[in-house]
């Protein structure tokens, strides 16, 4: 497949890494130009381009993967020629303290992560890869039917992209999980039971069904103070986003 990746960070490296490596043609992006890819074209094969050129090169599939604050600020038409079967991931997280400041609707929970994002973006997305390290996605898939196979929930309006996408969860080495509607995504956002925690396909199953469909007030506001803690926690051992 031909596929573009609009983000350099941790998660896109990653994915370039694993997507190259089984034989897809990659072109990477980042906010400041290819001359700034050289270390990343060598260490995960991929071809560092514009993001217009990896949004046009990335026919069979998009990968959208930068800080969410930075999401508003993409070009206004830079899926504009994208086919539209072309299914176009979101990996993003929301980390109001740390990086990406607070976001209105997100705080009250109107809207979930991705919603967010499609709104912006203009097209349907699928959320995926948002809930698992980097380094996992390189140094964790395994073959189909190996025990305890790490699980991505997969969440999506649009039934054939979410189809598409799930086939390469799995050809990357994890079982993909139908996680239902893009509303329905909070379920693997910061803060609840899945995220970064590698459940097996069952187990994440079942956690997503003893959640519901439809997230309350009190589920908001007990990921939330998940979440914030968690930020905290990562702002005293120095980490970065």
């Amino acid at each position: 497949m031909n596929i573009g990746i609009i983000g350099a960070g941790h998660i896109g490296s990653a994915l370039a890494v694993r997507l190259t490596g089984l034989g897809h043609h990659v072109y990477i992006a980042n906010s400041r130009g290819p001359e700034t890819l050289k270390d990343v074209e060598q260490k995960t094969g991929a071809q560092a381009v514009t993001a217009e050129e990896a949004a046009r090169r990335g026919t069979d599939l998009i990968v959208v993967t930068i800080p969410l604050k930075n999401i508003p600020n993409l070009p206004k038409d830079l899926l504009a020629s994208v086919p539209r079967e072309t299914p176009i991931i979101d990996t993003s997280n929301y980390y109001p303290m740390l990086r990406d400041g607070k976001i209105a609707e997100l705080e009250t929970g109107s809207l979930t992560e991705s919603e967010w994002v499609q709104q912006h973006l203009g097209r349907p997305v699928v959320k995926v890869f948002n809930n698992i390290y980097a380094h996992h996605i390189v140094e964790k898939g395994q073959p189909k039917g190996t025990p305890g196979r790490i699980s991505l929930p997969v969440a999506s309006d649009d039934a054939a992209a979410k189809q598409k996408v799930m086939q390469l969860v799995d050809e990357l080495g994890f079982d993909a999980v139908d996680a239902g509607t893009l509303h329905q995504s909070w379920r693997q956002q910061p803060g609840t039971p899945s995220y970064g925690a590698d459940m097996p396909a069952d187990k994440l199953r079942e956690n997503l069904a003893s959640l519901g469909t439809e997230r309350t007030e009190a589920q908001h506001a007990e990921y939330k103070a998940n979440h914030a803690q968690q930020e905290k926690a990562m702002a005293a051992q120095g980490i970065k986003l």
